[in-house]
């Protein structure tokens, strides 16, 4: 009984957590561990530098101790601030608030060798996850007045140690998604009886609310070579994972028989990116180590999302048109002394949007630059607290998304002001 709790409660009580502002382009979260954000996440599948290596490139396993923990928790903190520059929202006309907040993304993991060339671990993290929250009233409010998507995900995994110069991972990877999506139902006000509708339609006054969720499964493998002493080359891939959401859409406002007619069940499909990364890590002499990343996200697998009644009509699409991505990072370890090193980074994230007219209010994305610092003090040899901040610069971004015709949302023209904080902190230990 009290395991079945905890499996049952310790997934929820992540979900609560997790509820993640994207730091990464689109709505990825790379802070599945603190130890990477002084490198801007450099070097991620090669470093190998505590367990939470399952997740980026679990054949890094092999590099550690025969047991080890280690478990972080990152705070993320985005700005959203939205200028009007011609919006046209019918009876709609409110300034917006930022629209984002603080977050935090805790994570977890469990590393244990089963012999000196045979390990198995286990992680947990939110590789995905986005908020932006406007107040109810702004002018956009029939694109988007809130838009929550949660994701938890556990990865137990196994590594293989051929040689001393190769090692092999693979991981299994179990995802729980969660979706609120909260927007007004238009951005008009009919009548009683306009169009020969029979009953008033208050579009303006009543609010849409879709809560989904789904649970799916998904893979990852990764490699680590060791090229030399002082180099190492990680290879990995983590897999799409295809969600079948279903939940509810409910209406609310002034006419109880709107609602009721608006309401109903749904459904959703979001395929979630697959992603691969090249890393390298170099030890240039006992005190600087160089670090490097090239990643890649298929973001084309989320092209639209066509939110479904359960009758099967279309009840609104989301048309994302996303494009694959790239991401490069640049870090350096400097080794002070025996207890602190020092960690730095920067990075370029590309952003899935294509330009301002597929823009979502719910996702105002843009290309970001990463400017990182962190440190690492061990106390003593089987322990290390990490501790790490990025700024992410985000140039100005424009957004001309919908229609001015369309009572349902009208258009949203105007500028994003945006910025994102990350703030971390890990632990690990082997025992």
């Amino acid at each position: 009984m009290q395991k079945t709790l905890i499996a049952r409660v310790l997934p929820a009580a992540m979900l609560a957590l997790a509820s993640g502002t994207a730091s990464a382009a689109g709505f990825q979260l790379l802070e599945q561990n603190a130890s990477g954000i002084g490198n801007a996440y450099a070097g991620s599948a090669a470093v190998a530098e505590n367990a939470s290596t399952i997740f980026f490139n679990p054949a890094g396993m092999t590099q550690l101790q025969a047991r080890e923990v280690s478990a972080g928790l990152s705070l993320v903190r985005p700005s959203f601030k939205f200028t009007d520059q011609g919006s046209s929202a019918g009876v709609l006309s409110g300034n917006a608030q930022d629209a984002g907040d603080w977050a935090a993304l805790p994570n977890a993991y469990l590393s244990w060798a089963l012999n000196k060339d045979l390990y198995v671990g286990v992680g947990m993290g939110a590789p995905f996850g986005l908020v932006t929250e406007y107040n109810r009233d702004w002018i956009g409010s029939a694109h988007s007045i809130k838009f929550d998507i949660k994701t938890i995900n556990i990865n137990p995994s196994i590594a293989w140690r051929v040689n001393e110069k190769v090692s092999f991972g693979f991981g299994l990877n179990w995802q729980r998604m969660e979706a609120e999506y909260v927007r007004r139902a238009g951005i008009v006000d009919l009548p009683a009886g306009a169009g020969g509708v029979p009953i008033p339609r208050p579009l303006s006054q009543s609010f849409a609310t879709l809560d989904a969720d789904d649970d799916s499964w998904g893979w990852n493998v990764g490699a680590l070579f060791t090229v030399s002493d002082a180099t190492k080359v990680g290879v990995s891939y983590r897999s799409k994972i295809k969600h079948e959401l279903e939940g509810s859409l409910s209406v609310t406002g002034p006419n109880p028989v709107f609602n009721t007619v608006g309401s109903s069940g749904a459904n959703a499909t979001v395929e979630l990116p697959d992603t691969f990364i090249f890393s390298v890590a170099h030890e240039l002499d006992p005190k600087w180590e160089l670090l490097g990343d090239i990643s890649w996200t298929g973001w084309s697998s989320v092209d639209k999302v066509d939110i479904m009644r359960s009758s099967g009509a279309l009840a609104q699409t989301l048309d994302t048109d996303f494009q694959d991505t790239w991401r490069v990072a640049l870090g350096a370890n400097y080794q002070l002394n025996d207890a602190w090193k020092l960690k730095f980074g920067v990075a370029f994230d590309e952003t899935p949007v294509k330009n301002a007219e597929k823009r979502l209010t719910s996702l105002p994305d843009n290309d970001r630059i990463w400017f990182s610092f962190g440190g690492q003090w061990k106390p003593s040899k089987a322990s290390a607290l990490d501790m790490g901040v990025s700024y992410l610069y985000v140039d100005d971004t424009k957004i001309n998304n919908g229609n001015a015709a369309d009572l349902s949302k009208g258009l949203v023209k105007g500028e994003y002001d945006s910025s994102v904080w990350i703030l971390g902190a890990q632990y690990s230990m082997s025992f």
